[in-house]
């Protein structure tokens, strides 16, 4: 058996497959000379290893792209057994706040190390700078007739095998998914997912570091909106919630090639409304105080300063002083500010990759291809992906574990 790839995907059908049938003979193949190179960096080198729900409907949702998929797939593999195979292994997983999932450890080496041993107690082979330019479907020299599959690498050398799980991640262009489309696999055209939003030249991008604990960003023009934490960076906005929007507005937003407009409302779930009345109010309640020096939403003092400029509020004047223009062009800021975003920034090892094999050519209960037997996938070279929060670790998990369960009964039965 072959394993094209040496991350976290590959790396536990491998594991898996070689604990499930000894006499299997497992090989990884990873074209660089790093592996697990996404566990190590994940979670800021902590490793978010999986999200902590508990229900299959409600975790399905947080795929903008393969949901349909994922729910059939953690039927048989779910967050509850991720947890436990990993306790098994004496790695114990902690939930925080926001239900992410890490070891409690706090290192990604956690679950490296975990891993490695596995597949050393296991005896699979690691080979590492060995590229897989193509393959090809061979029955000469295969039992009974089945066919096996060959391994062309860049290197001239060529490995046979009855079974072969590819696991090699997302690919940024179309062009590197040709090996695949040779096999007569239909991709869908990959394109950025999980990125922060740049904003360039906009004074607010002075205020980096300052944070909001509840905003709502809109995408102008559409229906694509999230609310939740937000981060003013040296350029644009960035934080949980514009790394979800980015990933349900993937495909929109690279046909307009990352420029597109933006409304930022700083006072969820106030609106326009909402707020004159709370200012008619204000304007008696704190009457002799200055607008600068009274932030009477929770706001973040520098965030409160620079909203007032930018709605041309002189901040030294009264809340008894304030006009009527004045707190229309001020009101109007706080619930819908806009910005024009001018492209798009790579966030740490959040990004992913949306696109890759076609799901329909493959089998959600095996992830055996519907076009080459014996030939399995598994992770992000898949068209499924999730938003920030370990759900992309747990598609790799549950893909790994489901192609290494079917690769070890056919080999069984092969025997």
């Amino acid at each position: 058996m072959i394993v094209i790839g040496g991350g976290a995907a590959g790396f536990f059908c491998a594991v898996n497959a070689a604990r499930m049938n000894p006499e299997l003979q497992v090989v990884i193949l990873e074209k660089t000379s790093k592996l697990l190179s996404k566990v190590r960096i994940s979670g800021g080198g902590r490793c978010n290893v999986t999200h902590a729900c508990f229900d299959i409907a409600e975790m399905s949702k947080k795929y903008p792209r393969g949901g349909n998929f994922v729910k059939k797939t953690f039927h048989q593999f779910f967050t509850t057994d991720t947890i436990k195979w990993f306790e098994e292994r004496g790695v114990i997983l902690k939930t925080e706040e926001d239900g992410r999932m890490f070891p409690v450890t706090d290192s990604s080496q956690t679950i490296i190390n975990c891993l490695m041993t596995e597949a050393e107690r296991y005896k699979v082979a690691v080979r590492v700078n060995v590229e897989v330019n193509s393959l090809d479907v061979q029955y000469q020299g295969f039992p009974a007739g089945r066919p096996g599959l060959r391994v062309q690498c860049s290197n001239e050398e060529h490995l046979d095998s009855n079974f072969i799980c590819i696991a090699s991640g997302g690919y940024p262009k179309s062009p590197m998914f040709e090996w695949l489309n040779e096999l007569g696999h239909t991709i869908e055209e990959p394109v950025p997912s999980l990125f922060t939003f740049n904003i360039t030249g906009n004074p607010i991008t002075e205020l980096m570091g300052v944070s909001v604990e509840r905003a709502r960003v809109k995408i102008a023009g559409t229906k694509l909106e999230q609310e939740g934490p937000l981060l003013i960076t040296h350029w644009g906005l960035s934080g949980p919630e514009v790394l979800k929007l980015s990933a349900w507005g993937a495909r929109h937003l690279a046909i307009s090639k990352w420029h597109f407009s933006i409304m930022v409302n700083w006072l969820p779930p106030m609106n326009e409304q909402q707020l004159q009345e709370k200012f008619q109010s204000l304007r008696f309640e704190v009457a002799p105080q200055k607008i600068s020096n009274k932030n009477p939403f929770g706001l973040p003092q520098r965030l409160w300063e620079f909203l007032l400029e930018y709605s041309d509020v002189n901040k030294e004047r009264r809340w008894a002083d304030l006009s009527v223009k004045d707190q229309n062009r001020l009101i109007k800021n706080l619930c819908n500010s806009e910005f024009n975003v001018q492209g798009k920034t790579t966030f740490k090892e959040e990004f992913v990759t949306a696109g890759g094999i076609r799901l329909n050519e493959i089998d959600a209960n095996t992830m055996m291809s519907k076009k080459i037997p014996n030939l399995f996938f598994a992770g992000e070279v898949l068209d499924v992906d999730g938003i920030t929060g370990g759900f992309n670790f747990q598609h790799a998990w549950t893909t790994g574990y489901i192609a290494a369960r079917n690769i070890s009964l056919l080999s069984l039965q092969a025997t």
